[in-house]
């Protein structure tokens, strides 16, 4: 083996093939299409991912972010974008403490809530963009945020609330927070836990908020090797935390779960009897030992239903096959659904070989997929015109690393029939490295 082969060989996963950042940042306009963009789509899709500017970081969770967006108007694609959040991080300015909350990289997911677009990661204040992708600055809600914001909040579609949390590494280790639609923070409270965990992930219904309490211990040891400093504990346990909406910690239960770990959410929702309804992306175990540099795990697509009043959850395994970054139709979140689509991962989500998004009728226990062949594809979002009423109306949209032509393409798809040609297919002047969550911003 020559020494160049031997150097990409070492690299770790996230270094290598789709997964390796891009240097240039990149605006293009006028892209070509093929095939018909709905002239309905008019807005911006941006996703984030870890991209570290310097060439390498110490896991694939630690990078520099960068946004990477495309505005769609009229049946026209007006451009792309690429930009790293300009941090202080990302500008040079060393961490002031372990408890700095920001020292960010800002690289995990972005969304738009009361007229703000926010580049989030879990343990940082999130960042305010503008529709270009330029950096505005820290948004601490004029002052009443002083704990990390989850890079997964939820926007409840019936009163227009964000709800998310932050954890740290300090009491209290876990901390809820509501902003109102018109983006003032309205509700914070402390969620008691017994230790530092990784807490990536949520859930919320119509009626309440649900934290999960997992067996990935925060591990100093890790920490001060560079990596992320978290792994399996066989002794924390696992449960998860049902928290009533505006109401205070007096009203916190708990019930138990098998020990595993949950990166992400799909939805929630509540029955008609009162019974919780959770799916998840459940991995069997994490991490033992820390971060490995050369595997991750897989996921599969798991269900709890928490009746009223139960001290532990049922669990069913909907489905043996490995999947991640499960999603719904946004206008569900916290209600009912029977559909949700996901990336299908294969054994390993770090060997960059998936080629398929799925779409689960849980209704039916059956499921669909679009093979892209050659193509790797990211998280998919699924966007619902406007005045639709069936749960699979609209399309879904990601972005698909092209092998053949090594750079990527923004995919659309017809939600309702994933399986088929896509109805769009517009060409990127760059490859998208595989990153992490984006949304659609409609009107933005």
């Amino acid at each position: 083996m020559s020494q160049t082969a031997q150097a990409i060989e070492e690299k770790p996963y996230w270094l290598k093939g789709n997964l390796a950042p891009v240097m240039e940042e990149v605006t293009s306009f006028d892209l070509p299409v093929e095939g018909t963009i709905p002239p309905e789509l008019c807005g911006l899709y941006a996703r984030n991912g870890a991209n570290p500017k310097e060439g390498h970081s110490g896991h694939w969770f630690m990078g520099d972010g960068m946004l990477h967006g495309v505005s769609l108007k009229d049946g026209k694609a007006e451009w792309y974008r690429n930009r790293w959040v300009r941090t202080p991080r990302f500008n040079g300015a060393p961490r002031s403490s372990p408890l700095d909350i920001r020292a960010s990289t800002a690289n995990t997911n972005v969304i738009s809530h009361a007229g703000k677009i926010l580049a989030l990661v879990e343990n940082a204040l999130p960042m305010m963009m503008t529709r270009d992708l330029d950096t505005v600055g820290f948004d601490d809600y004029g002052g009443k945020l002083n704990t990390p914001f989850t890079a997964h909040p939820k926007i409840c579609p019936v009163t227009g609330e964000m709800h998310f949390f932050g954890y740290g590494f300090v009491p209290p280790f876990l901390t809820y927070h509501m902003v109102d639609k018109t983006g003032e923070l309205k509700q914070t409270v402390p969620i008691p836990v017994k230790a530092s965990t990784m807490v990536h992930d949520f859930a919320m219904t119509s009626g309440h908020i649900v934290f999960m309490d997992l067996p990935v211990v925060f591990d100093m040891a890790l920490g001060m090797k560079g990596t992320m400093p978290f792994a399996w504990s066989d002794s924390y346990g696992a449960r998860l935390g049902i928290l009533p909406r505006g109401k205070g910690v007096e009203a916190l239960r708990w019930v138990e779960i098998d020990p595993g770990y949950v990166f992400h959410v799909a939805n929630a929702f509540e029955e008609a009897d009162g019974t919780i309804v959770v799916d998840v992306a459940w991995y069997n175990e994490l991490w033992r030992g820390g971060p490995s540099a050369s595997t991750f795990d897989k996921a599969n697509l798991k269900r709890w239903r928490i009746p009223p009043g139960a001290t532990r959850a049922q669990e069913q395994q909907l489905d043996d096959r490995a999947i991640e970054f499960p999603r719904v139709n946004d206008n569900l979140a916290g209600l009912p659904h029977t559909i949700v689509y996901s990336v299908d991962t294969g054994t390993d989500l770090s060997s960059g070989h998936y080629t398929s998004v799925r779409k689960y009728d849980l209704k039916s226990g059956k499921s669909t997929a679009h093979d892209f062949g050659t193509g790797l594809p990211s998280e998919f979002v699924h966007i619902a015109p406007d005045g639709s009423t069936g749960e699979d109306d609209g399309w879904l949209m990601g972005f698909v690393y092209d092998r053949t032509r090594d750079a990527s393409d923004l995919v659309v798809l017809d939600a309702q029939t994933i399986e088929a040609k896509p109805l769009a297919r517009i060409m990127l002047p760059q490859r998208v490295p595989q990153g992490f969550h984006g949304n659609w911003m409609p009107g933005v």
